[in-house]
């Protein structure tokens, strides 16, 4: 059975980073990995790696199993990390990688006030 595939948050579609690679700085420099386990990392690193130009990829639970060193509990945990970071969206048996970028709020036609902008920016601190 063919799968087809689509894009499961375009307007988190990733783009390649200034620096010409697909694995961005910012996962450092901005701590999204911090604290993250091995089997999340790991997980991580082998969609980047297996993922297509919109971030796309559909291995299944048993072939990822196969090829990194996580059982079928591990990669459940290891996949909800990630979600929860809000690196990856995954709709079975779809992945995407996300793009770091986080989109922008929908706008209410209404003015914001300097607290408001000031709560919605630490908010969206890690």
């Amino acid at each position: 059975m063919a799968v087809i595939k689509r894009v499961l948050c375009p307007e988190r579609l990733r783009r390649v980073p200034e620096q010409f690679s697909w694995i961005d700085h910012r996962l450092v420099r901005d701590r999204r990995i911090a604290g993250r386990s091995t089997g999340a990392l790991s997980l991580y690193l082998f969609l980047v790696i297996v993922a297509d130009g919109q971030g796309l990829s559909y291995y299944s639970d048993p072939a990822i199993c196969r090829l990194l060193p996580l059982d079928a509990s591990g990669l459940a945990h290891a996949r909800q990390e990630l979600l929860a970071a809000r690196l990856i969206a995954y709709q079975r048996p779809l992945y995407q990688v996300l793009a770091l970028d986080e989109p922008a709020p929908p706008r209410t036609g209404q003015p914001m006030t300097l607290g408001q902008i000031l709560q919605q920016a630490m908010e969206r601190k890690p």
